[in-house]
Order: structure tokens, then sequence, then C-alpha cells
């Protein structure tokens, strides 16, 4: 099978290990792959919620010098307000919190906003739909 369509995105991380366990906590991500790369020498993980096949590719690196700031950001649904606001006070307890959570109703829904390790956003969200929304779009346009 060949993968199409869009497979990853890549993040370059100061310490990769550091990034594993901010992306385990906060979006229910985990190792699926893991190596060095050969010609960079620098180590490469792939992490993946196991919802879809989209895997987040951190590349380890000496300095990161440009980072998914608040507008350009990773985003990540939750099961519940509940569990997205247990995860908002551990994010505020660590210092992590950058955007209180918000009720934007639809189609935004309630969000908020974490740092990462290396300044890259995570976003959290309940609501949003996204899924329902693309599952929508395919069924109108084969229905075509």
């Amino acid at each position: 099978m060949i993968d199409i369509g869009l497979t990853h995105i890549a993040l370059p991380v100061s310490n990769v290990e550091r990034s594993i366990e901010f992306y385990a906590t906060y979006a229910g991500m985990k190792v699926v792959h893991r190596r060095i790369d050969k010609e960079e020498g620098i180590s490469v993980v792939l992490l993946c919620d196991g919802t879809r096949p989209f895997v987040i590719v951190l590349l380890e690196t000496n300095s990161v010098r440009s980072v998914l700031s608040p507008s350009a950001h990773l985003g990540v649904g939750c099961p519940s307000r509940e569990y997205m606001d247990n995860l908002c006070d551990r994010a505020r307890s660590s210092g992590i919190l950058i955007q209180e959570p918000k009720d934007s109703g639809y189609p935004v829904g309630y969000w908020a906003l974490l740092r990462d390790p290396d300044g890259h956003t995570l976003e959290l969200s309940y609501g949003q739909e996204v899924g329902l929304i693309v599952e929508e779009s395919i069924k109108n346009s084969s229905a075509n």
C-alpha cells in the first residue's frame, strides 16, 4: 500500500525524549518508529495517536529556529470538556498553558493552547467536529 494524502508533520526539537513525554501526555501519542538518520546523525521519532494514519515526526536538532506559533499549531480533539480541563490544569501547573480554555461556540468549540518544550503550539479542543465535517464533505462529494 502506498501512502497518499497528508501523512505527517515534521517538527525540529531540541530534546526528543522531552518532546515524546509532552506529546504522550497532552496528545495521547506514542512512539511508532525510532531511528538515527544515517546522513544527518540525528534522532528521528514518529509519534501517532492511533486514530488515523498520521504522525508527528520529531527531528532532534541542536537549535530550534522556527516554531509553530499560536496561529500555526497542531490540533488535538479531546473526548470531553472534563478531560480537556484536566489536561489544562496539568499544563497550567507546569507553566505551559498559553491560552486558557475558551468556548467559542460552533464550529470552533471549546479550546486552549499549550506550549511544547521547544515553543511549538498545541491546541486542545472539544466540539470542533472536524472529523464530522470531513465525513459529510466526502459523503456529499460521492453523492454528486
